[in-house]
C-alpha cells in the first residue's frame, strides 16, 4: 500500500469537548436554525444571503467581515437572514492549491490537520460569539462534518461531490439545510436525484460506525452554472433554467421545493463583478413570477473587504486567495439593494 499513516487525529467528540460552545452561541443557533428552517419549509417569506469569502484563509480578516455583516444584519433582518460563507475546506479542479485551513491553518506554511481541526473550530466559534451570526460552510470531507456539526447553521453540498454516495448519505442525517449544487456538468437529474437520497433514511458505514439515519427534508438544491464539453462555463440562473428546474421539481416526490443561485462560479464565469447584476435579475424573475418567487430561497454570493483575488503571500488583508470576491463596499451595497427589492 502507498498510504502512510502518520498519526491518529482526536475525534469530533474529543475536539469538541476540549473547544465548547457558549451557552450564547447555543441559544443563538437554535433560533437561527428555525428561521432558516421556515425559510426553506415556505412559513417565512424571509429571503436568505449566504454570502463571504470563497476562502476562510485567516481568523481575523474572516471575523472582521462577520462583524460587518452582522451590523448591516440588524437593519435588513425583516427582509433578509444573512448567513456568512465561512468555508474551511476548498475543492480544486485539479486536486493542486491551496486546500483551506483544515489542511493549512496558515497558509503560507506546512499542512498541519491537527492545528487546522483546531483552526476550524475556534474561527467558527469566534465569528458566531462576537455577532450571533452561525455560519455556513462546505462539506468536503463527510466524515469531518462532526467537527463542525453544533456550530453550522447551513451546509453546502459541491458541484464534484454532489454525485457521491457518501456525500449524499450523510446529508441525509443533517437537521439543518444542505444546499447540493448541480454538478459540474449542469445535469439537474443528478442533482434533484441528490436531494431525493438526502431527503430519504439511509443505512450505512460512517466514522467506523453502523449508523441509520431519518432524512433530511430540508435538502434543496443549488444553481452554480456549468460548464460543458469543451472546457466553456455556461450560466444556469436565468428565467428558463429555474423554470425548467421548477417543472423537474414538480414531477417528483420531493419535501419543500427550494432553490439557491450561486451568482459565482459558471454562473458568472468567475467574473466576480458580474454577481452584482446576476443577483439583481433573480430577484427581478421572482417578481415576475410567484411560482419562482416560492421555489427561489436565497443567494449565494462570494465576497470578502478586499475585491479581486491575490496569490498566496501577497499580503493584502481580506483579499481571497482563491476565487475572486465581491469588495465590501460593493457587497454592503448589494445587500441593501437585495433588501429593497426583494
Amino acid at each position: 500500500m502507498s498510504f502512510e499513516f502518520i498519526k491518529k487525529l482526536p475525534t469530533p467528540d474529543e475536539i469538541r469537548e476540549q473547544y465548547p460552545l457558549p451557552e450564547s452561541i447555543v441559544k443563538a443557533k437554535k433560533e437561527r436554525d428555525a428561521q432558516i428552517r421556515d425559510v426553506i419549509t415556505g412559513k417565512s417569506d424571509r429571503f436568505l444571503v449566504i454570502i463571504g469569502p470563497c476562502s476562510a484563509d485567516n481568523e481575523d480578516s474572516v471575523c472582521d467581515y462577520v462583524n460587518r455583516l452582522a451590523a448591516i444584519n440588524d437593519k435588513v433582518k425583516d427582509k433578509l437572514i444573512l448567513i456568512p460563507r465561512i468555508y474551511t475546506n476548498k475543492p480544486r479542479t485539479n486536486g493542486g492549491g491551496y486546500k483551506g485551513m483544515i489542511h493549512q491553518p496558515n497558509p503560507e506554511k506546512e499542512v498541519d490537520f491537527l492545528a487546522g481541526l483546531v483552526a476550524i473550530r475556534h474561527m467558527h466559534i469566534r465569528a458566531a460569539s462576537e455577532t450571533g451570526l452561525t455560519a455556513a460552510d462546505e462539506m468536503l470531507y463527510p466524515e469531518n462534518w462532526r467537527y463542525l456539526s453544533d456550530l453550522l447553521s447551513y451546509v453546502a453540498v459541491g458541484a464534484r461531490s454532489v454525485e457521491d454516495q457518501q456525500h449524499r448519505l450523510t446529508v441525509s442525517g443533517f437537521d439543518v439545510p444542505a444546499g447540493m449544487k448541480n454538478p459540474t456538468s449542469g445535469d439537474f437529474a443528478v442533482m434533484l436525484n441528490s436531494v431525493f437520497a438526502a431527503q430519504h433514511p439511509h443505512s450505512f458505514i460512517y466514522r467506523g460506525w453502523e449508523v441509520n439515519t431519518s432524512g433530511n427534508e430540508l435538502a434543496h438544491t443549488i444553481l452554480r452554472g456549468a460548464t460543458n464539453k469543451h472546457g466553456n462555463n455556461t450560466p444556469n440562473y436565468h428565467y428558463e433554467d429555474m423554470i425548467r428546474l421548477l417543472d423537474m421539481y414538480n414531477k417528483m416526490d420531493l419535501k419543500n421545493p427550494a432553490c439557491v443561485v450561486d451568482t459565482n462560479h459558471s454562473n458568472s464565469n468567475k467574473q466576480f463583478d458580474q454577481q452584482i447584476r446576476i443577483a439583481k435579475e433573480i430577484i427581478h424573475n421572482r417578481k415576475v413570477n410567484p411560482d419562482l418567487r416560492k421555489l427561489v430561497k436565497g443567494l449565494m454570493i462570494e465576497s470578502y473587504i478586499e475585491e479581486g483575488c491575490q496569490k498566496i503571500g501577497g499580503g493584502v488583508y481580506g483579499k481571497s486567495i482563491t476565487d475572486p470576491c465581491l469588495g465590501w463596499a460593493d457587497s454592503e451595497r448589494l445587500i441593501y439593494d437585495i433588501a429593497e427589492t426583494v
